[in-house]
């Protein structure tokens, strides 16, 4: 947490940018000292109001309070806060989604002369695993990205993976 807000409000602050009016961490005690201790770092501790919010029981934390604040479960900023957090994790899962696609499709491929990314792509969506085109047969390859390229893969695959 104390990483990222750093990393986060630096650049905010690098580029001249306006600084936000609220700032809400996901989590308790722990992540919104985590995320006061970046602010202090970059030396805009107290300038942004930071608040945390606790899953579990929606608790409310706030710097420098010693008990979390409760608000109605019916309350509409109650309700409010929800969406927020809701919609940082479904862009935080996104994010680590589409990161985690792209290093998987970084893959052995990469290293053979003719495959582009294009290609790599196709393979995939076809094979799935790199352990499945490696298996394929000539004939699968030649079906998927042509014949040009199934010599290529097979003659890789043939050099490198000799029993």
């Amino acid at each position: 947490m104390e990483e990222i807000i750093y990393r986060r409000y630096k650049r905010v602050i690098d580029e001249g940018s306006k600084i936000p009016n609220l700032i809400i961490v996901d989590g308790g005690k722990g992540q919104l000292s985590a995320a006061l201790t970046a602010l202090d770092k970059l030396g805009v501790k107290g300038q942004i109001p930071i608040i945390g919010i606790a899953k579990k029981l929606e608790e409310i934390y706030y710097p420098g309070d010693q008990f979390p604040l409760y608000i109605d479960k019916s309350s509409e900023t109650l309700k409010l806060i929800q969406k927020m957090r809701d919609e940082a994790h479904r862009f935080g899962i996104t994010h680590h989604r589409g990161k985690r696609e792209k290093q998987m499709i970084k893959s052995e491929l990469d290293n053979i002369s003719g495959i582009g990314e294009k290609t790599k792509e196709i393979l995939f969506k076809s094979f799935k695993t790199i352990d499945l085109v490696r298996k394929a047969s000539f004939e699968e390859l030649v079906s998927v990205v042509g014949k040009s390229k199934a010599t290529i893969l097979k003659n890789y695959f043939n050099y490198h993976f000799q029993s």
